[in-house]
């Protein structure tokens, strides 16, 4: 009983230190003028995909744009959206499997905040660990793809319900394995009253500009 307490103690300690350097990173994005975003979500949602399409299309209005990329290890999704020619940052984790408030501190001193008006946080490909860690952003954005099935939300219920935006993306192929976006809105409806639902297929861009409406872009 008495580890089980120490253990809850430490928990509860990392996430009100995250809590509080959360709130100076978003102290930090508002002094230059930044709106910052967290897109978390599974591998292979679609959250770079996203990234690079609205992207492109802040650019043609003359919006600066910048990121920061996490993974556990390598710079895959980093080298995509650089190639956009932004400002960028790769934060690879190890073992962990989120990024917290302190490595995005450190990540935007990489930064000129001066240079960008919207930055891009893409959050570690995971539906659990991100959802306890605020980075300090303006949104909370959860990208969900069709392909991961008609239950993902319900399973999900701390991450869908500390997400401002879901996004259900690969909508497309929807029919041909049998999910029903329409359920998946309905149960973060329920999880999430308050909550935007946006239907997307990144690859053609289609519900994109839908989306950056509801970040306010």
């Amino acid at each position: 009983m008495h580890l089980i307490t120490v253990d809850v103690k430490m928990e509860e300690d990392v996430l009100r230190a995250n809590r509080k350097l959360a709130d100076k990173n978003r102290k930090m994005f508002d002094e230059h003028g930044v709106r910052a975003f967290d897109f978390m979500g599974a591998i292979g949602s679609g959250k770079t995909e996203l990234i690079e399409k609205m992207t492109e299309l802040l650019k043609t209005k003359g919006v600066k744009v910048g990121a920061i990329t996490g993974d556990v290890a390598g710079d895959d999704d980093y080298r995509r959206v650089k190639s956009h020619g932004i400002e960028a940052v790769n934060v690879n984790t190890g073992k962990e499997c989120h990024l917290d408030a302190h490595r995005i501190q450190h990540a935007i001193e990489k930064l000129d905040l001066d240079s960008i008006d919207v930055l891009f946080i893409e959050n570690v490909g995971n539906l659990v660990c991100p959802a306890d860690f605020p980075l300090g952003t303006e949104k909370r954005i959860v990208v969900i793809s069709v392909t991961e099935g008609d239950d993902m939300v319900r399973k999900h219920p701390v991450m869908f319900g500390q997400s401002d935006i879901m996004v259900v993306n690969k909508v497309d192929i929807a029919p041909y394995i049998g999910v029903d976006p329409e359920g998946l809105i309905s149960d973060f409806r329920k999880l999430k009253p308050s909550g935007i639902s946006i239907k997307t297929n990144a690859k053609t861009g289609e519900g994109v500009e839908d989306l950056m409406k509801a970040m306010g872009l």
